[in-house]
């Protein structure tokens, strides 16, 4: 779940700001451009404390909270020193009959609610309101949080192990800066323990059954004695940035199953069908020693392929009726695809075996030109194949996992699975490199500073985009030219 901000601005004319917003580095951007009418008028703004809710309603109570505050109180807060906080507090009495703020430990990173630690006498709304990190940007010698997670994830099954889970994975979808370096020890805590499950990609289009289907599927492999860890990714909205997160919803019984976990996440704006951080998410469930990690896509279209290059085994579900041999040959992502299901095989039985037949002729042909490999049959190698399912009755799920079995042996004999894992890690590098210049550039002094500029004049139409954009990397390189009118 996407996590709310609170957050204290320090103006040029000493004054604070408070404020709360469910995305800190646009928000930022906003106040740093002047869109903010109270810190418009008092640039330059330096950020001073951010803490982290699980709701909106929560940051909202505790924004509210903190404008009643002294300076003096504020000032305490975003030096993290709870206890003259707590002076000050008491100094001014309690609120009868109103709850109190529980002092956020650093090590409750991405939880649920208080857990323990000194009381501060603050009046509180309730206990929604309770951020889950309160820690300050610019405190040193803090203890970080990366050992208790670390023990949590790689604890005994259970709601507490879960519990770790969901935290662990929230400090790895965090874009803060000191969170990315927790999020960074934590990785490498838990690496040594990864790598024994069998990751399993699936995609297709909307409305082909996938969690219809992996909840038959993770009920299946349970009652085999697996234990199944689920990634579901949404699409978040290009207009309000949201996400539904609803696919969890639609597994009623696999969500409260003591031996499964399922984590919603939005893909925030990422192309390719996944969110940024499911890489690591999948590490955090595989070190929970769930063998069997299943990532479920967005599901929009043909280029929704970027799971096929984090996972073991790319699956495609595709429905009856859905297009001819040419739309088959068409699509991009049947060429990578290890397996392809046929779901609603029962709706109509004919129209599926017409199905697979199209299917079957798009992969050989698809094989004879673009992976000569698999033209000829090898019984050493995997050859792409087509099956038959219907996930609402539970017909052929069977069938399915016999595959996805035959698949994981011949690929792990051959090699093939490991050097597969070794081109994703590298794959993975590489993306967090693209990932960290692009932030470091939107960082740069010079950028912030001719930016505005930059994007005034080009949607004026004064210069072009693309001179922008020289001139824009230019001054990351401290050689910044004047703005082409």
């Amino acid at each position: 779940m996407r996590p709310f901000y609170v957050y204290i601005l320090r103006c040029a004319d000493g004054s604070y700001y408070v404020g709360h917003t469910d995305d800190i580095v646009l928000r930022l951007q906003q106040h740093e451009n002047g869109e903010v009418g109270y810190t418009s008028l008092r640039k330059p703004v330096e950020l001073m404390w951010q803490g982290e809710f699980e709701t909106r309603e929560g940051a909202l109570a505790f924004e509210l909270q903190i404008k009643g505050w002294s300076r003096a109180k504020k000032e305490a807060l975003m030096a993290g020193d709870w206890e003259r906080v707590q002076e000050l507090a008491l100094s001014h009495g309690k609120v009868a009959g109103a709850p109190r703020l529980r002092q956020a430990q650093p090590e409750r990173v991405g939880g649920h609610g208080a857990q323990g630690g000194d009381e501060v006498g603050l009046p509180l709304q309730d206990e929604a309101s309770t951020p889950l990190t309160v820690q300050p940007e610019h405190v040193e010698g803090r203890a970080k949080p990366t050992h208790a997670l670390f023990e949590g994830v790689i604890g005994h099954p259970g709601p507490v192990q879960r519990r770790a889970m969901s935290k662990a994975i929230t400090l790895l979808e965090s874009t803060r800066v000191d969170h990315r370096a927790q999020a960074d020890e934590l990785l490498t805590q838990l690496l040594p323990h990864t790598g024994k499950a069998f990751r399993l990609g699936i995609s297709g289009v909307p409305g082909v059954g996938k969690s219809t289907f992996i909840e038959a599927l993770g009920l299946y492999l349970i009652s085999q004695g697996h234990r199944v860890a689920v990634l579901t990714i949404d699409p978040s909205s290009t207009v309000s940035g949201g996400s539904i997160l609803g696919d969890k919803t639609r597994m009623e019984h696999l969500s409260v199953h003591e031996k499964a976990y399922i984590r919603p996440s939005p893909s925030s704006g990422t192309l390719g069908g996944v969110a940024e951080k499911t890489r690591e998410a999948m590490l955090v469930c595989e070190a929970a020693g769930y063998d069997v990690v299943i990532v479920e896509t967005v599901g929009v279209g043909q280029s929704e392929i970027a799971v096929a290059g984090m996972t073991d085994m790319f699956v495609l579900m595709q429905l009856p009726n859905a297009g001819d041999d040419l739309q088959a040959i068409k699509k991009g992502v049947m060429e990578i695809a290890d397996l392809v299901v046929i779901n609603k095989a029962d709706i109509d039985k004919n129209a599926a075996t017409r199905a697979e037949a199209q299917i079957t002729s798009s992969l050989r042909l698809l094989s004879q030109h673009g992976n000569p490999e698999n033209a000829h049959h090898d019984e050493t190698l995997w050859h792409p194949k087509v099956v038959q399912i219907s996930a609402l009755l539970g017909q052929g799920v069977d069938s399915f996992w016999a595959a996805v079995t035959q698949f994981r042996q011949l690929q792990t004999a051959n090699g093939r699975l490991a050097t597969r894992r070794e081109k994703q890690a590298l794959s993975w590098m590489w993306e967090r490199i693209d990932a960290g210049l692009k932030l470091a550039f939107r960082q740069h002094p010079q950028v912030k500073e001719l930016l505005p500029q930059m994007q005034a004049d080009v949607a004026a139409g004064r210069i072009a985009a693309s001179t922008a954009a020289r001139n824009l990397l230019q001054a990351q390189s401290n050689n910044a030219l004047a703005a082409i009118k």
